[in-house]
């Protein structure tokens, strides 16, 4: 069994995260290798509430370049994770 602080590795931030907040559905940057009930076992276990629902999706790398040198940003794997509805709501903002 994998640690699930090696599972979920951050909450990704953006504007529009911040509005599926009010929905109960939160967005984490994940391990690349992991599955769904990975991921819901390791948000129920790291934060204490009940998951509903988990989406997933790989992002791609992009093409980057620094003068004549090019490259590749590293592809990724974002989660979409929806609680249930008696679900308190994840904090991770105390002090705003």
């Amino acid at each position: 069994m994998k640690d699930p602080r090696d599972i979920i590795k951050r909450p990704v931030i953006t504007e529009r995260s911040t509005e599926y907040m009010n929905d109960l559905k939160y967005v984490f940057e994940v391990d690349i290798r992991a599955n769904k009930t990975e991921i819901k076992q390791a948000v129920e276990s790291i934060f204490g509430v009940k998951v509903k629902n988990v989406n997933t999706l790989r992002v791609p790398g992009k093409l980057k370049r620094y003068g004549r040198y090019s490259g590749y940003t590293p592809e990724w794997k974002k989660a979409f994770v929806t609680l249930t509805a008696d679900s308190k709501p994840l904090q991770f903002f105390e002090s705003v």
